[in-house]
């Protein structure tokens, strides 16, 4: 076993059934040390002496995996926050796994990227280091870096370097119990009574490291010299599909991902828009790279990998999660409108995206009752939904991000309405 210390910040599914999982089986670390604001799995993982356990959703069943050797601190106790400090001043590789970006500076004196300064800056700046950002934003690790950044010299970071990542890995966390005995899922610990359940899928891509002589301790991911094309296919492609998927089958009254597998329209819809519309449009985006990914044959292959996990049982995937925070999936930018204006640059009309995102505002609408003030500044449509409803809705949706698509998506996403008629709950209207 290599002398190597892992250090993360935050516990959830991706940090601890991810990085800190891949950290332990790759049998290349002594240490591993996570930053946790939640006292209470603070004190359970301690009182299960350092261990804590996963499910692995494979094909066919469901397996369990224990962590041992892990310490976690909480850096709001300064006892604790001492050997975080300590420990990032001997780490060579960390992960931070939070909320958002957002969360980077929050926290004041126990920020993250104010404990990462202060923790590098204890450590010799000829001694290398590697951040893996997993976020899910395109520019997390130049985000982190430009935090961290403020609060310490720049020598402490010469010898840093911050990556980015795109994490096609599908998890989740489980909290009710009844579903926790069916599929027979082991919790946490003893003391947590929830259980983080993912897919055994860990090609993980990450920016290409230019350290010197650096070897990485996690050595299963993949380095690729410019992330973002393959950030695009994960957006535009993974969570694309995954969403339209959920909110069709929402339409249904279906409660599981896995449900869709059974209905073939959706199946066919799924794969048209994510080889005909997002496929051919990041193809010919891409192409130039000579990457397998952008070919037909790799794409292709791509997306009934992706769709075959999309819907496997084993992984419980529920609707009411995949479709919830609809007004960010809806955004100009983002997994749904975002795909559809790059096959209309393209040349593409994406009528099975637009059904994707007809089923997502309907969801909306739907649920509006529900959302509090997040649908405050949004005008609500009256029913029978109009064309001019719908264009004012989601041009409030899209604000000053609006841009020269915008009539193109309204009359995209108007004319699926139509074709979602058959999938409608009975108090549905279009006039």
């Amino acid at each position: 076993m290599s002398n190597k210390t892992f250090v993360g910040f935050g516990f959830g599914p991706i940090q601890s059934a991810l990085f800190l999982y891949e950290a332990f089986r790759s049998g290349h670390f002594s240490r591993f040390v996570i930053a946790e604001v939640d006292a209470g799995v603070v004190q359970a993982v301690r009182s299960a002496g350092g261990k804590y356990t996963i499910n692995i959703a494979l094909s066919d069943r469901i397996e369990r995996a224990t962590i041992s050797g892990v310490e976690l601190y909480n850096p709001a106790v300064p006892a604790d926050r001492q050997q975080i400090l300590r420990t990032i001043a001997q780490s060579d590789e960390l992960a931070t796994c939070l909320p958002s970006v957002a969360f980077f500076d929050k926290g004041g004196p126990t920020s993250v990227a104010r404990t990462l300064a202060e923790g590098r800056s204890q450590r010799p700046a000829n001694q290398p280091t590697i951040v893996y950002a997993a976020e899910n934003h395109n520019h997390a690790a130049e985000l982190l870096h430009e935090s961290v950044a403020k609060h310490c010299p720049p020598a402490a970071l010469a010898n840093v370097q911050f990556l980015n990542t795109v994490i096609g890995k599908m998890s989740g966390v489980i909290t009710d119990p009844a579903t926790i005995a069916r599929l027979n899922l082991a919790t946490m610990t003893p003391a947590i009574p929830k259980a983080v359940l993912v897919e055994e899928f860990n090609r993980i891509l990450i920016s290409q490291i230019t350290l010197p002589g650096f070897a990485r301790g996690i050595d299963v991911f993949i380095e690729k010299p410019d992330l973002l094309p393959f950030e695009e296919a994960k957006l535009y492609g993974h969570n694309a599909i995954h969403a339209l998927i959920g909110y069709l089958a929402a339409r249904r009254g279906l409660a599981a991902m896995s449900d869709a597998a059974a209905h073939a329209d959706i199946m066919a819809t799924a794969r048209a828009a994510f080889l005909d519309e997002s496929g051919q449009a990041l193809i010919g985006k891409y192409a130039a790279l000579n990457d397998p990914l952008f070919t037909q044959t790799g794409y292709a292959a791509y997306a009934d990998d992706l769709l075959a996990r999309m819907v496997r049982p084993t992984l419980n995937d529920l609707i009411s999660r995949v479709t919830r925070d609809q007004i960010r999936k809806l955004g100009y930018d983002d997994r749904l409108f975002g795909t559809m204006r790059l096959a209309l640059q393209c040349g593409i009309r994406p009528i099975n995206l637009a059904k994707g995102a007809a089923a997502a505002v309907l969801s909306l609408l739907d649920q509006w009752d529900s959302l509090g003030d997040a649908v405050t500044p949004l005008p609500r449509p009256a029913m029978p939904l109009s064309r001019p409803a719908l264009d004012a809705l989601l041009r409030a949706v899209w604000g000053a991000t609006s841009g020269p698509e915008s009539e193109s998506l309204v009359d995209l996403t108007w004319e699926a309405m139509v074709t979602l008629r058959a999938l409608r709950p009975a108090s549905f209207m279009v006039g």
